[in-house]
């Protein structure tokens, strides 16, 4: 195993990488002036944690030479540490009320929809339970009211799911969803958050799984392919 790439390793994605690997495979290895999380025989696996945008340019070499899965934790459900106000406190630790499922992905999906069909790429989301240790930073954190994540931790993993083909993608979309459906729609039948079924359907139209059809209102009107 190389040392590249893993003295600014986070905890979250040193813990998803020790569990995702298996025997036999290669872990940070340099390819086509990439650094790898794990090569897999032919295939790559690269674990994201964070924002897709930054991973742009890297996907758009290695995918018409290499066949990619990229990885991605959301956590399903979340603890909050925080540190007591004196230095020999402990730490608080509190369940968040927020719940994280696999339409949050969309969230970053938006930075290459059109990748989503590439021959040589396929995505896996992992839910996740995990831990969030927040530290108090005046200059850094003021949505938080002084209060950053500084470190994100692995509890268990929950489930997996692999994306690899449309009818995968087209899975997501509720029986119960009408058709032809607006972005209205699709809220009310996943019961996402209106901003998160644009995003889902911006995605999904870009993958040619979902057509514009029309308008309803203000309300463009899409239907399956």
């Amino acid at each position: 195993m190389s040392t590249i790439g893993l003295l600014n390793e986070k905890p979250l994605h040193a813990a998803l990488k020790a569990w995702y690997a298996q025997a036999g495979d290669e872990l940070e290895v340099a390819v086509d002036g990439y650094v790898i999380d794990i090569v897999r025989g032919d295939l790559l696996l690269e674990i994201q944690t964070g924002s897709f945008s930054a991973l742009k340019t890297k996907l758009h070499r290695l995918l018409d030479t290499h066949r990619l899965r990229l990885i991605h934790p959301i956590a399903q459900e979340k603890w909050i540490l925080k540190p007591g106000p004196g230095a020999d406190d402990a730490m608080s630790r509190r369940k968040s009320p927020k719940r994280g499922r696999i339409e949050d992905l969309f969230r970053e999906l938006v930075s290459f929809p059109h990748l989503l069909n590439h021959r040589n790429f396929s995505l896996e989301v992992l839910l996740i339970h995990a831990e969030e240790v927040w530290r108090v930073d005046e200059t850094r954190g003021w949505r938080r009211r002084g209060w950053r994540v500084d470190e994100r931790r692995l509890l268990r993993v929950v489930e997996r799911h692999v994306f690899a083909e449309q009818g995968h993608w087209r899975a997501l979309l509720p029986a119960t969803l009408a058709d032809p459906f607006t972005t209205r729609d699709l809220t009310d039948a996943t019961g996402i958050q209106p901003r998160s079924a644009q995003q889902m359907a911006y995605c999904l139209r870009e993958m040619g799984v979902i057509r514009l059809v029309g308008k309803r209102g203000r309300f463009n009107l899409m239907e399956k392919c």
